[in-house]
């Protein structure tokens, strides 16, 4: 890999280091709240760094999501218990399915990806507008076995796999299967998306770092901003509850679908 293009934390120009931090600091407040974080955090690392290649973008990407989904998650435990039976088997799958997207990152074309992942977006629009008590209760009567496994393989596998590949949307991902396939309200699925979401960072992570697809001293001054806005984030969803998640949840998914549909019909930025 050409060294000569990739950008130093020394090197990049002020105003557009101020950019990256302030980005870093908004997607942790949004990853925090209801995920999808990355979709404004990657696109602004891609536009700063137009000639730099992929796969380091990436890594850095994640090298500062996963300091902000763990700290998130760590507040969320503070006032909501996670189902155990759920969270830990669906974290523990993930740290593999997020390693195998990772080592698959860059040989899978983002243009090709992005209309599927538009889709999902729909569908997760649809689902929440369609639904409005999804996720504004708790239901202990949906967690049944069945389901829970059913959860614990979408979210550790499906959901992990595409974080790795790419990444951006994860969290929201996350919060919706947990919702609509164990019943359970949007706070406890934001702090359940927060643990799964950490360990399908440190997975995908782990691959960049053997690879050397990190900028290190980037990735660590972006992942100081994040945790502040994470902090932020997951304190607002505790005191607020469902009600600000779900309507959050609706405007970030709105903002992913008019990005991605924009860069589809106008090309890449």
């Amino acid at each position: 890999m050409p060294t000569d293009l990739l950008p130093t934390l020394t090197d990049t120009p002020p105003g557009i280091l101020a950019l990256l931090l302030a980005a870093a600091m908004a997607a942790g407040w949004i990853d925090a709240v209801v995920g999808g974080g990355g979709l404004l955090l990657l696109p602004v690392l891609m536009a700063a760094f137009p000639q730099a290649p992929v796969a380091p973008l990436l890594g850095t990407n994640k090298l500062t999501a996963v300091f902000g989904t763990a700290s998130a998650a760590v507040a969320y435990t503070r006032g909501v218990r996670p189902d155990r039976r759920t969270v830990w088997p669906a974290a523990g799958l993930a740290l593999l399915g997020s390693g195998a997207g990772a080592a698959l990152a860059g040989s899978i074309s983002s243009d090709a990806l992005r209309p599927i992942v538009m889709a999902v977006l729909a569908a997760v629009l649809v689902t929440v507008v369609v639904r409005p008590a999804l996720g504004a209760a708790a239901d202990p009567a949906r967690l049944t076995p069945r389901r829970i496994a059913a959860a614990v393989l979408i979210a550790g596998a499906g959901v992990a796999f595409y974080d790795g590949l790419v990444g951006p949307g994860t969290g929201t991902f996350l919060i919706i299967a947990f919702t609509s396939v164990t019943g359970m309200d949007f706070v406890s699925a934001s702090a359940s998306a927060k643990i799964v979401n950490t360990a399908t960072n440190v997975g995908a992570l782990t691959v960049f770092a053997v690879n050397g697809d990190i900028l290190w001293a980037m990735g660590l001054a972006l992942a100081a901003c994040n945790v502040a806005g994470a902090q932020v984030g997951a304190r607002m969803a505790l005191t607020r509850g469902t009600g600000f998640v779900r309507a959050v949840l609706v405007v970030v998914v709105l903002a992913l679908l008019a990005k991605l549909a924009w860069e589809w019909f106008s090309g890449p930025v």
